[in-house]
């Protein structure tokens, strides 16, 4: 889908931005000493000709199902100087749109790619010279030097810098549980593996809810061995994230005996009732409904789920509380695994940017959105007609429909994120367990357990990772499940091996 572009930036302002390598980082100050200025103190420089805007075309992912309003975009092109042509592409067609164009020659200058991912299959493209190298030209730029660094390294191909990322946050997972029934139970947070064991079995064995029945299991979980349970507890039984060095060389997380400790665990929980007995199988709306209806004690995950899941809970049950726990100790201490720090990305394709010059005036507008001014437009609109301030803090318009119409769709133009834009507005959080969970996610950036594999290269990767990941994922539940045993994952992993795994392994390993 494309849609009209609008977007006016002044050239003399790019230009001066290119000049002194930064973008309009002093827009405010400059405003106010023009306001200040006799008539005629800006004379002389009323008589230079204004800069042509920038022309530029942008592909952006859309998640909604209508094109945005031009309210912002107007907007952006007015406080950047820059003629914007934006193709709005929805989500299910993106990568679709994104290979046809990029098979005829037609992407546009700058190209949004979603998501680590979809960089992954542009490797070959990138090192074969079709996309800009722009890491030599970040320290021109003071905005977009607030990139984090290892997180620009784990976009990298070959060790060198090719695209601008939108930030991720680091690890959400941790504990959700049910206060009020930790609480008659004489149970704190656990801080072990072994108190998480115990809550669960509590929580399953001694009536939480008071009703009289053992009706209630500790955990609920779901089909999802990253997102789901499984992922964040082999974090606390000290597992690396993904890959691991071992014996000097880089081997698949299920080859570590901190793998097997958690399926053991799992099965555990499976054989005493402790989780739900179909969780193979089971979605995540199905999970969160087994927490929020009383049926189950526990739910682990993304922390920030509390806010959504607290006023389902306090709707079955008006004296339902709950809180989080994020650092679980085990035989390792603690450490939860960490993303790769990014989602989406920026490319700049040698098609559509001709010249260095011209690559140097699209980084000055991206490092304008990350001004303070504009990295907030982006982020959440404009104040009093999106939004308004409490204590500094964002107050969201409560009207979905313009926000959803007007402003969320430029969520894509987003580059760096809350923890790289000092002057990002934080939005405000009236329940105080969600304000909590923002907390302990920032604390989980102390105990990240990385993988080491995220910058490297591995085209077996490319070309038959899901399907190497299915055999893993199959085993690894019907070892849970009862359905093997040891010498039948084993012989899975024999399988991974020899279906291209071993390959694998061997191209990560020469990366180093």
């Amino acid at each position: 889908m494309k849609r009209k572009s609008a977007i006016v930036l002044a050239a003399a302002a790019v230009s001066m931005a290119l000049v002194a390598g930064c973008g309009n980082n002093n827009a405010g100050e400059t405003k106010n000493i023009e306001a200040t200025q006799k008539p005629n103190e800006g004379a002389a420089q009323s008589t230079e000709k204004p800069a042509e805007p920038l022309k530029l075309s942008v592909m952006l992912d859309l998640h909604e199902p209508e094109v945005p309003s031009d309210k912002i975009e107007k907007l952006l092109e007015e406080k950047t100087n820059t003629q914007l042509d934006i193709q709005w592409v929805p989500d299910g067609s993106y990568d679709d749109k994104l290979n046809a164009a990029f098979a005829t020659g037609s992407l546009p200058q700058a190209v949004q790619l979603k998501n680590a991912e979809s960089l992954g299959l542009f490797r070959d493209a990138i090192k074969d010279g079709q996309f800009w190298e722009i890491g030599p030209f970040i320290d021109q730029f003071p905005n977009l030097t607030k990139l984090n660094k290892d997180v620009l390294n784990n976009t990298s191909v070959g060790g060198k810098i090719y695209a601008l990322y939108r930030e991720s946050v680091l690890s959400r997972q941790g504990i959700i549980f049910r206060k009020d029934w930790a609480d008659k139970l004489g149970l704190a947070a656990p801080k072990t593996i072994d108190e998480l064991y115990n809550m669960l079995k509590a929580f399953k064995e001694q009536d939480p809810d008071g009703n009289g029945k053992q009706d209630t299991i500790g955990l609920t979980d779901r089909s999802d061995l990253i997102y789901g349970a499984f992922k964040t507890v082999s974090s606390y039984f000290g597992t690396p994230n993904g890959w691991g060095e071992k014996e000097g060389k880089l081997a698949p997380e299920f080859m570590f005996a901190e793998y097997m400790d958690t399926m053991n665990f799992f099965k555990k929980l499976h054989v005493e009732g402790l989780i739900n007995q179909d969780f193979p199988v089971t979605a995540k709306n199905d999970q969160q409904n087994l927490f929020a209806t009383g049926k189950a004690g526990v739910y682990i995950g993304a922390l920030g789920d509390v806010q959504s899941m607290d006023p389902k809970v306090k709707e079955i049950n008006a004296a339902g509380e709950l809180d989080i726990q994020n650092r679980i100790e085990g035989p390792k201490g603690t450490g939860i695994w960490s993303t790769a720090g990014y989602g989406s990305v920026f490319l700049f394709p040698k098609s559509a940017v001709k010249s260095e010059e011209e690559l140097k005036q699209v980084l000055s507008f991206f490092n304008e959105l990350m001004s303070p001014e504009l990295s907030n437009v982006v982020q959440w609109g404009i104040e009093g007609e999106h939004y308004t301030l409490q204590d500094n803090l964002v107050v969201p318009s409560e009207d979905t429909k313009l926000t959803n119409r007007e402003t969320k769709p430029y969520l894509s133009f987003q580059i760096g994120g809350q923890s790289t834009i000092a002057e990002l507005l934080d939005p405000t959080y009236p329940l105080p367990v969600k304000a909590k969970s923002e907390e302990l996610i920032k604390d989980n950036e102390s105990i990240l357990i990385t993988d080491p594999t995220v910058a490297l290269e591995s085209k077996t990767k490319i070309e038959k990772g899901v399907r190497l990941s299915e055999i893993i994922k199959d085993a690894t539940y019907k070892y849970i499940l009862g359905d093997i045993d040891e010498a039948g994952f084993q012989a899975a992993v024999e399988k991974w091996l020899k279906d291209g795994g071993q390959q694998m392994i061997e191209e990560y390993n020469s990366n180093e």
